[in-house]
């Protein structure tokens, strides 16, 4: 089981390697009681196209960033509390095999594993790491989730007027509310979602009418979770939601253009988690 690797050597090394492997631009992650469950490389669709990103699953949290070289240097850190995640498997889509959902209440993304067995894997962990955390602290899951943004390749032309035509000078933007691709005026209006940023986020027009108008909520129903969700976005997610449509947040994480390529490898999931 998991509580016999929280106060182990070999758990301390671990999480120790992982830290000083984001250097000092990362989160300490050395904590009482926190395990490493499992790392390994997904393939994580970005807004523009699919990139390999080094994923950390502990017992409370997971950690991903980008590889500046393979197992020793990692870059742009992000950190998603378990407790506000939940999975859902996405069907095969040509190339794109193996994949499923990351869902938050600050970020949410699609992720791929090189194998179906490896997918399971990390679906299986994921799960019981969220479903035990939430047993132990007798919190509810989050109701309030951020949007998996639709890929700019599945959008040519407005999602919203489906009349505006992307080119070089008609640039893409997202709905931060609802994760489609729209034009400009489409999207020229800001609202503040409390659990992805503390500044108003860019959102299309139907989702400024309706969560002004009230009939969509910015946030959880409980007052408190949007303050505990604002306050791991703050303290956790470090994926800023820039205003700098060309790289519209996500893209910033591009790293060195030096990078190592990554070597086709398994995950590791360690003794003693889970069986």
């Amino acid at each position: 089981m998991v509580d016999r690797l929280v106060n182990s050597e070999a758990n301390e090394k671990r999480i120790g390697h992982v830290q000083a492997c984001f250097g000092s631009s990362g989160q300490n992650l050395i904590a009482p009681g926190r395990v490493l469950v499992g790392e390994g490389v997904l393939t994580k669709l970005c807004r523009k196209k699919p990139k390999p990103r080094q994923f950390f699953l502990f017992n409370d949290l997971l950690v991903y960033g980008s590889i500046v070289m393979n197992k020793k240097k990692y870059s742009t850190q992000h950190i998603l509390p378990l407790e506000d995640v939940r999975l859902k498997s996405v069907e095969d889509d040509g190339n794109l095999r193996n994949g499923w959902q990351i869902i938050s209440a600050s970020k949410s993304f699609t992720v791929y594993a090189a194998t179906a067995t490896e997918k399971s894997e990390w679906m299986a962990h994921i799960n019981k790491c969220i479903s035990d955390l939430l047993a132990k602290s007798g919190k509810k899951p989050a109701t309030e989730l951020s949007p998996v943004w639709v890929p700019d390749s599945e959008a040519p032309l407005c999602m919203l007027c489906k009349k505006t035509k992307f080119t070089a000078l008609n640039r893409r933007h997202h709905c931060r509310k609802c994760g489609k691709v729209v034009c400009g005026p489409c999207s020229a209006k800001k609202f503040l979602l409390p659990q992805q940023s503390l500044k108003p986020q860019r959102v299309c027009n139907d989702c400024y009418e309706q969560l002004s108008s009230g009939q969509m909520s910015a946030q959880g129903k409980n007052p408190a979770d949007g303050k505990r969700h604002l306050a791991n976005s703050i303290n956790y997610d470090r994926d800023d939601s820039s205003e700098d449509e060309s790289s519209d947040g996500e893209d910033g994480e591009e790293g060195p253009s030096n990078i190592d390529p990554v070597e086709d490898e398994h995950p590791t999931f360690y003794e003693g988690n889970y069986k």
